[in-house]
């Protein structure tokens, strides 16, 4: 079954993050500059999880946050720079 995507914001700050039982499993923090650019600062997932394209999820839906929010990305965690490196559709919202 897959993992619903949460997203909570505040101050600027957010996360979009997936849970199960035990708590969160995967997720993605971010934070909202004033020029209208998220900065995405952290992705991790549990260890034992890790390979099954959870990360990756939550950057696709980043960018569609991004998109309806009309804001730029900024891939500053290494994980989300290569997501965006290698998934030509997110260059719309990469900041230049």
């Amino acid at each position: 079954m897959e993992k619903e995507i949460k997203h909570k914001e505040s101050d600027r700050r957010g996360m979009f993050y997936m849970e199960d039982e035990k708590g969160i499993i995967s997720e993605l923090t971010y934070a909202r500059k004033e020029n209208g650019i998220m900065v995405i600062d952290h992705t991790e997932t549990r260890p034992e999880l890790e390979g099954q394209g959870l990360a990756s999820r939550l950057v696709k839906r980043s960018v569609e946050f991004a998109r309806e929010q009309n804001l730029k990305v900024d891939p500053l965690c290494p994980f989300a720079e290569v997501q965006f490196d290698q998934n030509q559709d997110y260059k719309d919202v990469r900041v230049d």
